[in-house]
């Protein structure tokens, strides 16, 4: 008998055994299942529904709720639910109320072992008579993201007088706390969502901002024309040829023309065909196929796709290959192409503004430009004049760069010297706009005070032997042209006080009214308001 019943309890602690594993490996099972559905994918309702239907089925769950609280801490809101739920019912509750609202407001868990003897119990989001069949148990775990509490998980058991109740109340808290992480991990998405979001809507608006034709600097009649051309053809959709020497910023009229379109808040794409070997350029306008060629270990969009819904910007255009220009003149007419290596046909849906500095009609008569792709590119031509051309337009040009390069270099640079004004008008700028910007960068980082003075600019405006601007002067004339310039700006310093002036370039006031005189200045042109010259 003994021996028998020995027999009959070690049967019992291997049956109980085997239970206690056998519920150990539930929960490891529910953990990792939790964990992947929580970090499977960026929908976070959809996470959490997964969250519930793998504590129903591993855990029996009759129904359970994961309820957070709104921004401004006003309710507390059933986000998601598993099991019978009220149709068209928002399940909500205050600070406090009910056993979600104490939960989230204590932070601690509340076990009620049966539910039909909670007075609590508010049953707001749960259709309960389709649990009516069995006396029910419910567990509230608090959801807490860096010790504050966010929001409950509750969950509906069927009773059972043996469940361990604080195991139970323990393990659940633990799903709690990843369903916590995934909350911190959502806020921090949402929230880098947001910057980026914001940074972009900011870069956007102040490239708008930037290349908004107002801004192009120059009221000259050739520049006055370029405007009103501009304005014509930005809300359209047509194709634009800008045509101009080099460094004339036809760059900055075809941003221009983007960002005072319909098509503004899509891409603007940049492609300088003369920058891309022909081996390269037409995989990357329309993109390539993985295996293509060697190195070409994965696809990749061309310019065409990443400009879809914006503009496609193709600066040197005639300096694109003979073959390059029959797939591009393929995309102008029937608005599809392939990558290189591929066989599937992509539509587009793309601006094209294109650029050159070249004569395309000696091109076409040399054989080097498609008749053809000539027409359908040359739809609307825009004509951008050379800074010689625009000569009135130059002061306001120098003050603009002067004014850019002198808060870039830290500088407080308030004007250029008439003498150095006279040396900018008077040299042709073969580099035009590009080779002004360089010319006041320079004399701006060289500039020791406050004023750009002759010498400060680059040696080719000074000498200008190479560029048919030279002009024969003797040391005599150059020396008594810079004396002059420092008298004028010493004046215009002082508002006309010869005084003043005098001390400004440490000399007498004998010496420096014998110089006025010699060179003929009228320092009452400086007054303000016709105050005293002395």
């Amino acid at each position: 008998m003994g021996s028998s019943a020995a027999s009959s309890g070690h049967i019992s602690h291997s049956s109980s055994e085997r239970t206690t594993s056998a519920g150990e490996i539930r929960k490891l099972t529910t953990l990792l299942e939790v964990s992947q559905a929580l970090s499977g994918t960026l929908d976070f309702k959809a996470a959490l529904h997964r969250v519930l239907e793998i504590l129903s089925r591993h855990h029996g769950a009759l129904r359970s709720t994961v309820a957070l609280l709104e921004e401004g801490e006003r309710d507390i809101v059933v986000e998601v639910a598993n099991g019978p739920v009220r149709a068209g019912v928002r399940a909500a509750y205050k600070m406090g109320e009910g056993i979600t609202g104490r939960v989230v407001q204590s932070g601690k868990p509340m076990v009620v072992p049966r539910v039909s003897q909670e007075p609590l119990f508010l049953s707001r989001a749960a259709d309960r008579p389709e649990l009516s069949r069995h006396e029910l148990s419910y567990i509230s775990v608090p959801i807490s993201v860096q010790r504050k509490t966010v929001g409950a998980l509750g969950v509906d058991l069927e009773y059972r007088a043996e469940r361990d109740y604080d195991r139970t109340a323990k393990f659940l808290g633990i799903v709690a706390s990843m369903v916590a992480q995934a909350i911190t991990l959502q806020d921090l998405v949402e929230s880098e969502r947001k910057r980026l979001l914001d940074e972009n809507t900011h870069l956007r608006q102040e490239l708008k901002e930037r290349y908004d034709f107002s801004n192009i600097i120059g009221t000259s009649g050739p520049m006055r024309q370029v405007y009103e051309q501009i304005a014509q053809v930005a809300r359209s959709n047509t194709t634009v040829l800008l045509r101009g020497e080099s460094g004339t910023g036809k760059e900055l009229i075809a941003h221009a023309i983007h960002y005072n379109s319909t098509r503004a808040k899509r891409p603007f794409i940049k492609v300088n065909c003369a920058a891309l070997p022909e081996s390269l350029i037409e995989s990357e306008l329309f993109g390539y196929e993985k295996g293509a060629f060697t190195g070409a270990t994965a696809s990749k969009k061309g310019r065409f796709e990443l400009a879809a819904g914006g503009t496609l910007f193709l600066d040197e255009i005639g300096e694109l290959s003979l073959p390059t220009q029959v797939k591009l003149l393929r995309v102008l007419q029937a608005h599809e192409f392939e990558r290189v290596g591929g066989t599937e046909t992509i539509r587009t849906n793309v601006r094209i503004i294109t650029a050159t500095h070249k004569d395309l009609e000696k091109a076409i008569g040399a054989g080097t430009f498609r008749e053809d792709l000539y027409y359908r590119l040359n739809v609307f031509s825009i004509f951008v004049p050379p800074l010689r051309d625009r000569k009135p337009d130059l002061p306001l040009l120098a003050d603009h760069f002067l004014e850019v390069f002198s808060r870039e270099h830290g500088k407080t640079i308030k004007r250029i010297a008439t003498p150095a004004i006279d040396m900018l008008m008077s040299y042709h700028w073969p580099g035009n706009v590009r080779e002004l910007t360089n010319a006041l960068e320079r004399a701006v980082v060289v500039c020791d005070g406050n004023v750009i003075h002759a010498h400060h600019l680059p040696p080719t405006l000074q000498t200008a032997e190479s560029t048919g601007t030279v002009s024969h002067v003797s040391l005599g004339d150059a020396m008594e042209a810079y004396e002059k310039d420092l008298l004028l700006d010493a004046l215009k310093s002082t508002h006309g006080v010869r005084s003043k002036a005098a001390r400004l370039l440490q000399t007498t006031d004998r010496i420096f009214n014998y110089k006025v005189r010699k060179y003929g200045i009228d320092y009452r042109r400086f007054r303000d308001g016709g105050g005293a010259g002395r």
